[in-house]
C-alpha cells in the first residue's frame, strides 16, 4: 500500500522538466535579450538619443538661420557688419573693448 501511495519516478520527472522549463523562460523574459531589462535599457538610451537629437536640431536651426542671414537673397547687415568687424579686428568709435 506504501508503494502505491508514493508518486511515480515518470511524475517527478516531469514535475522537474516543467519547473526547469518555467525557471528558464521566466529568466529568459526579464535577463534576456529581448527581456524586461534589456527593453528598460533601449528604451533609455532611445530617451537620451531623443535629447541629444533636440540639442542638434536647435543648434542646426541657428546655422541655417546664420547662413540664411548671409546669404546672397537675404542680407542683414547688423550680422554682415559683425562678421567683417571681426575678421578685419576694427572696432567702432563708440565701442568699448574688453580683453
Amino acid at each position: 500500500m506504501n508503494e502505491s501511495s508514493r508518486p511515480g519516478l515518470g511524475t517527478l520527472i516531469y514535475f522537474l522538466l516543467t519547473l526547469m522549463l518555467g525557471l528558464y523562460f521566466t529568466f529568459a523574459a526579464i535577463q534576456g535579450d529581448y527581456g524586461i531589462f534589456k527593453r528598460a535599457e533601449v528604451d533609455a538610451e532611445a530617451q537620451a538619443l531623443e535629447i541629444e537629437l533636440a540639442a542638434l536640431q536647435i543648434e542646426l536651426d541657428g546655422m541655417e538661420n546664420l547662413t540664411k542671414r548671409l546669404s546672397d537673397d537675404f542680407l542683414d547687415l547688423d550680422l554682415l557688419d559683425e562678421q567683417a568687424r571681426d575678421v578685419l579686428g576694427m572696432v567702432r568709435t563708440d565701442e568699448i573693448v574688453i580683453q
